[in-house]
């Protein structure tokens, strides 16, 4: 195709290789690169923000320098590396993730955030000679568990080095940009908000489909279409005269009637219309699951004749590893029969060898239909002609929240293939609680700031003293997008402080002036109030110390009484917990609930109403043993005793200082002026105002230098436990300076104190999974727990270390270390071992429940990267050798299958 003419110079001879003409902003942003800036590029889904990096890429090989290409997961530096080898020839692309390293010195090398942040750490010898680096989907900085690398990697690059930083539409680019010109010189910003496919918006309501905007909307006044508004008006009139006279229907009238249209049906609607393939976004696991069984029990095939042997190939390209043994348990036929009918599922609890085949099948055309969680909407690229949305709330993980603008904006992101589609469709299906006109302000939203996640962690701070020193690493800090907000944040306040001076000012001198009688008086009732308050806070403060002191001193098996909230009645105690401040004895109700409880739990202290034997080891997550404790804590005979009361003496009657202030008050002067309370209002309000403005400058000054205080007393719990002596990183700090995982000081503590020697490679990866393992359903650790001795030692060892380094971080003001969890040390153990997978399916469940497949497989390959960390970094050559062993004892059968 013939390009156009203005290109010149590498941009021409780059483009001409291409199938397609540049769009403006491609071209704006290779311009700028190619004439030396840095770019930030912001584009929609799909806009072809990929060119920019992959010219990058065309501008190291021709002037003889170095490129590196960086995605957020393994997956994308892997489909990365495949495209830019297709165009450039192995001898010239390298590949670096976790597990994979490939022609690493080459001039271009694809790789994950992290590898390259770890290289800038090490001072890698491979950093030399680097022009340039992509950093693809740089929005993830604002990812509160692996944003910070992101920040890490713009503030360690050389300066020469030209970064090209990729982001979806984010509607503080402007923010984002001037941050990397403050921090890596000459940035050119582009952001283009067009849409390569146009996107439709609908609302299917039973069997029909409606367009949601009418066609007189506009940006400035969104409307909706009237025949919608009418219809459902008209469908839910139609379902109250069903629903009358038949008892009683609950909230909202009919709506608990409301039986959606079913999905082979929607299916079948969308064929019809030919919006096929279409990704329908459901927000959990199980519902995706469910979907597809629902479609298979039906009659509904979405495939054709002609495309089953290539289907064939694909999940042989992908599967044709996996152990036969292992297929039955892995659901491996139902998953291939919805395969071949154009069916798939597609979330993180899949087999990463299923998910990888499914996008593949679907890119290929040969999927038309996935049901998937939120998760497909991040990265991998594979759009839909139509995006499905069921519902408008999600569970966030601690609630049901409604959808943002910008997550509605990321999951309709995917409707339209560039090259393929005239228009893109996004289609919500209605229910009774779904308001059409949020629907409608969700989709004409165009407000998703950039928020950043950057916080100083040990191996941070341990590298970043180690490289410059702590003087230095403040400096830096200071340079984050993250302070860079928060100082842009004080902008505001300090205004609001400046507005309120000038008020009270104003106020003083209705009261006659700072020195007047009346704001004497004034003065006596406010140090009242403050001493009452005072008072009632230092009863509150006894009281809790009591109650702590009450919790601290309980035992296992001691019964106490709840005494109200929706865990009200006996509990015994499964496990003490004598933490200062904070205890969180692990209990058990007599209706079957296990769970921690806390000061909060008791107005009035605990106290052991009696005591019950319980065997030596209690699995708190089995269902049967929560069913027989509580059973047998019923018939001890103990009975709650009747609500309690706190003493109704009064603190204030008996204060000295509080007597000698009222009477100070009465004995005034304006105590017997007429217009005492009309003052005294005005007075009000000016100290109601004052407390107003200190508040406003506390929060200046917390966010002032906030980062650089929280360095500071990360460097004096390393100095304390001996990581950093008299500014210079010891032996210790640099082993912990190469741990790369969020419990990195009680990893780094763990080995020093040689608390992992003397297990076998089996025990030493149990003791290793509580460390990465999370529990997707509530439930705390379970003590000194294990399938050996050795592993019950190490882990009790270890989680008293936990303990402590909780405590100090308490006294430190820092973010405690999660707390382990021992959920997969079976699962991970019976592996390990060499047994097989529908044992340890079953040995690594949640709640009495196996995990699946994919989750199994995960948290292996979780363990795998730590025990790799630990056989690199370990002085002892035992415990090195065992994580050595305890690795090849892992990766096999479908762990080690499409590791990508």
């Amino acid at each position: 195709m013939t390009q156009n003419r203005s290109l010149t110079g590498e941009l021409d001879s780059f483009s001409a290789d291409l199938t397609f003409r540049l769009d403006p902003f491609q071209q704006q942003a290779c311009r700028a690169l190619e004439d030396g800036h840095s770019v930030l590029v912001c584009a929609p889904t799909g806009a072809g923000k990929t060119v920019v990096g992959e010219f990058a890429v065309h501008l190291a090989l021709a002037t003889g320098g170095k490129c590196f290409y960086t995605t957020p997961i393994k997956a994308l530096s892997n489909q990365k590396f495949a495209d830019l080898t297709a165009r450039y020839g192995r001898d010239k692309v390298g590949l670096l993730t976790g597990d994979q390293s490939i022609n690493s010195r080459a001039p271009i090398v694809v790789m994950t955030t992290e590898v390259l942040r770890n290289m800038l750490y090490a001072s890698s010898d491979s950093l030399y000679g680097l022009s340039y680096v992509v950093m693809d989907e740089v929005h993830y900085l604002a990812d509160r568990f692996r944003g910070a690398v992101w920040e890490e990697v713009i503030l360690h690059l050389s300066p020469e080095v030209r970064l090209v930083s990729l982001s979806a539409t984010v509607s503080n680019a402007e923010e984002f940009g001037a941050w990397m010109e403050t921090v890596r010189g000459d940035t050119a910003v582009v952001v283009d908000e067009t849409r390569p496919v146009p996107l439709w918006q609908h609302v299917m309501v039973g069997r029909r489909m409606f367009d949601l905007f009418d066609s007189n909307s506009s940006e400035q006044k969104v409307l909706v279409d009237e025949d919608l508004v009418r219809y459902i008006r008209h469908r839910e009139s139609a379902d109250r005269m069903n629903n009358w006279g038949s008892g009683p229907r609950g909230r909202g009238g009919g709506r608990r009637d409301f039986r959606p249209l079913p999905r082979p049906e929607v299916l079948a609607k969308l064929d019809e219309e030919a919006l096929l393939p279409a990704i329908t976004f459901i927000f959990s696991r199980a519902g995706c699951d469910g979907a597809l069984a629902q479609c298979l029990r039906s009659r509904l095939d979405l495939s054709r004749d002609e495309d089953q042997d290539r289907v064939d190939a694909i999940i042989e390209k992908h599967t044709g590893e996996l152990p036969k043994a292992d297929l039955e348990v892995l659901g491996y036929w139902e998953w291939r029969e919805a395969l071949h009918r154009g069916l798939a599922a597609h979330h993180a609890g899949m087999l990463p060898a299923f998910r990888h085949t499914v996008e593949e099948l679907f890119v290929n055309g040969l999927v038309r239909a996935v049901f998937a969680t939120e998760t497909l909407a991040l990265g991998i690229n594979m759009p839909a002609r139509t995006v499905v949305l069921e519902r408008l709330v999600k569970f966030n993980g601690e609630s049901h929240a409604e959808l943002t603008p910008g997550e509605y904006t990321q999951l309709t992101g995917r409707a339209g293939r560039r090259g393929i589609d005239v228009e893109g469709h996004a289609v919500v299906l209605w229910q009774p609680e779904v308001d059409t006109s949020a629907v409608a302000g969700l989709a004409s939203t165009r407000t998703y700031p950039l928020r950043s996640s950057f916080r100083p962690g040990y191996n941070m701070s341990i590298n970043l003293i180690d490289r410059m020193g702590a003087d230095e690493a403040r400096a830096l800090l200071e340079r984050s997008f993250a302070q860079f907000q928060a100082d842009r944040s004080v902008v505001g306040l300090v205004r609001g402080i400046e507005r309120n001076e000038n008020q009270l000012r104003k106020l003083a001198g209705q009261l006659g002036g700072v020195e007047g009688d009346f704001f004497e008086y004034f003065s006596l009732r406010e140090r009242i109030k403050q001493r009452e308050r005072q008072i009632e806070l230092q009863g509150r403060t006894d009281r809790r110390g009591a109650a702590v002191a009450a919790l601290t001193s309980l035992r296992r098996g001691d019964v106490v009484a709840i005494p109200s909230g929706r865990r009200a009645g006996l509990a015994v105690i499964l496990e003490a917990d004598a933490t200062p401040g904070d205890p969180r004895p692990l209990v058990l109700t007599e209706d079957k609930w296990a769970g921690r409880i806390s000061v909060a739990d008791f107005p009035v202290p605990a106290q052991a109403l009696g005591h019950m034997r319980l065997p030596r080891r209690v699995d708190h997550r089995t269902a049967r043993t929560r069913r027989d404790l509580a059973s047998a804590l019923r018939s001890t005979g103990i009975a709650a005793p009747g609500r309690q009361r706190r003493g109704q003496r009064s603190r204030a009657a008996d204060d000295r200082e509080l007597a000698t202030l009222r009477r100070s008050l009465r004995a005034h002067p304006a105590h017997s002026r007429p217009d005492r309370e009309q003052l005294s209002r005005i007075g009000e309000r000016y100290a109601r105002l004052t407390r107003e403005t200190d508040t406003m400058r506390q929060k200046v000054a917390a966010t002032t230098n906030s980062l650089a205080r929280t360095f500071d007393r990360i460097l004096g719990l390393l100095e304390e436990r001996g990581f950093v002596h008299e500014g210079e990183v010891t032996t210790d700090g640099r082993r912990l300076a190469r741990i790369y995982a969020e419990s990195d000081l009680l990893v780094a503590e763990c080995l020093r104190q040689g608390l992992w020697r003397g297990m076998g490679p089996a025990e030493l990866a149990a003791v290793v999974s509580i460390l990465v393992y999370e529990s997707r359903q509530e439930g705390g650790y379970l003590g000194a727990s294990g399938p050996t001795e050795p592993v019950r030692r190490a882990v009790g060892a270890t989680v008293a270390v936990w303990s402590q380094l909780r405590t100090d971080e308490a006294r430190h003001k820092l973010a405690p270390t999660r707390e382990p969890d021992l959920g997969f040390v079976t699962g991970i153990h019976t592996w390990a071992r060499g047994d097989g997978l529908a044992e340890s399916l079953l040995a690594s469940g949640d709640q009495g429940s196996p995990l699946s497949a994919g989750d199994f497989v995960r948290w292996c390959r979780q363990v795998i990267d730590l025990l790799d960390q630990i056989h690199s970094v370990a002085d002892d050559t035992e415990v090195a050798a065992t994580a050595a062993k305890a690795v090849r004892a892992i990766r096999r059968g479908v762990v080690a299958v499409d590791a990508a």
